[in-house]
C-alpha cells in the first residue's frame, strides 16, 4: 500500500497530532469539565457543552478552554507521531508483497489496535496532567491552596505524592480506549476514503488536489466520530479515575460505568457527548488532511 518510508511516517503522524490539538482542545476543555462535574453528587451541573462554554469564557476567557494545553500538546503530538507511523508500518508488514487498494479488515484493525495500545503508554501521562489541570479552572472543587500552577507542577506534585505509578492512574482504562477507538476509527476512515475516492475517480485531475482535501475531511472527520461514539463511556471513567482526589478510590472503569448508570442511567455513561462530537469531525479532519499534505510532501506513495 505504501513504500518503506522509516521515520517520515512518523513526522507526518507528528504534524497531525498538532493539528489535533489545535483544532480540538477547546472541545475537550468543555467535554473534560461535564464528566467531572455532571457525574458527582454535589457541585454545578452543566446544562449542555454551550453552558458550560459560557461560563468559561465569562470567567476566564479564551484562555480557559485551552487549559491544560501545553501537556496535550507535547503528549498528543508525540503519541500521534508513533500512532501513525506504527499503524502505517504494521499494515505494510501484515500486507507484505500482497497490495491491495481494498481495506482489508483482518489487516487494519489489529494494525491500528496495536497503534493505539501502544501509544497509550505515553498518552495515559499527559492526559492525567491535561484532565487535572482542565478541572480546576472554572467551577472547580479543587480548592485554591491545592491546585496547581501549570502542567510541570501538576506532574512533580503527582508523582511525588503517589509515585511513579501515580502519573500512569488510569492506564489500563486509556489502553481499552486507545486499542479499542483506533481500530474503529482507522476502520472508517480506511474504507470511507475507498469508496469516495472509487466514486470521484473519474473527477478531473486538475481539482484533485482539492478533491483529496475533501476526501479527508470526510473520512477524517466520520472516523473521528465513530472513534468517540465507540469509546466514549471508557473516556468517562477515565477522567473520573485520573481527576478523582481520593486515593483509594476504584480504576476499574466498568465498576465506575455501573455506578454512573445506576445514578443517571445511559445518559450518564455518555457524558460530554455534545461536545465530543463537535470536536470530533473537525479536530479529526485536521489531523488526516495534515498526514496526508504531509505523506505527498515528504514523497511518501500511496495507492
Amino acid at each position: 500500500m505504501r513504500d518503506s518510508s522509516g521515520y517520515k511516517e512518523y513526522v507526518a503522524g507528528l504534524l497531525a497530532g498538532v493539528a489535533t490539538v489545535g483544532t480540538g482542545h477547546p472541545f475537550d476543555t468543555v467535554k473534560v469539565k461535564m464528566q467531572m462535574h455532571n457525574t458527582v453528587e454535589h457541585g454545578i451541573t452543566y446544562r449542555n457543552g454551550l453552558h458550560c462554554t459560557a461560563r468559561i469564557l465569562r470567567t476566564e476567557g479564551i484562555k480557559g478552554l485551552y487549559r491544560g494545553a501545553t501537556s496535550s500538546f507535547m503528549g498528543v503530538a508525540f503519541e500521534s507521531s508513533l500512532l501513525f507511523g506504527m499503524y502505517s508500518q504494521m499494515k505494510q508488514s501484515l500486507q507484505g508483497n500482497v497490495q491491495s487498494a481494498v481495506p482489508q479488515p483482518q489487516i487494519i484493525i489489529p494494525s491500528a489496535a496495536f497503534g493505539g495500545a501502544m501509544i497509550s503508554f505515553i498518552l495515559c501521562p499527559s492526559e492525567l496532567v491535561k484532565c487535572r489541570m482542565q478541572v480546576q479552572g472554572t467551577d472547580s472543587l479543587i480548592p485554591i491552596s491545592s491546585r496547581y500552577a501549570g502542567p510541570l507542577d501538576c506532574a512533580l506534585k503527582t508523582v511525588k505524592e503517589d509515585g511513579v505509578r501515580g502519573i500512569f492512574r488510569g492506564g489500563f482504562t486509556t489502553f481499552l480506549r486507545e486499542a479499542t477507538g483506533n481500530a474503529v476509527f482507522f476502520t472508517v476512515y480506511e474504507y470511507v476514503r475507498y469508496h469516495m475516492h472509487l466514486q470521484l475517480q473519474s473527477a478531473s485531475s486538475d481539482h484533485k488536489n482539492l478533491i483529496d482535501v475533501g476526501v479527508g475531511i470526510v473520512s477524517g472527520g466520520l472516523g473521528g466520530i465513530a472513534f468517540w461514539s465507540a469509546v466514549l463511556p471508557l473516556d468517562v471513567a477515565k477522567t473520573i479515575i485520573q481527576t478523582s482526589a481520593d486515593k483509594n478510590s476504584t480504576r476499574n472503569p466498568f465498576q465506575i460505568l455501573s455506578s454512573i448508570y445506576r445514578m443517571a442511567g445511559l445518559k450518564g455513561c455518555y457524558t460530554g457527548l455534545g461536545p465530543t462530537i463537535v470536536r470530533a469531525f473537525p479536530a479529526n479532519a485536521a489531523a488526516i488532511v495534515s498526514w496526508e499534505i504531509a505523506i505527498k510532501l515528504l514523497g511518501i506513495q500511496r495507492e
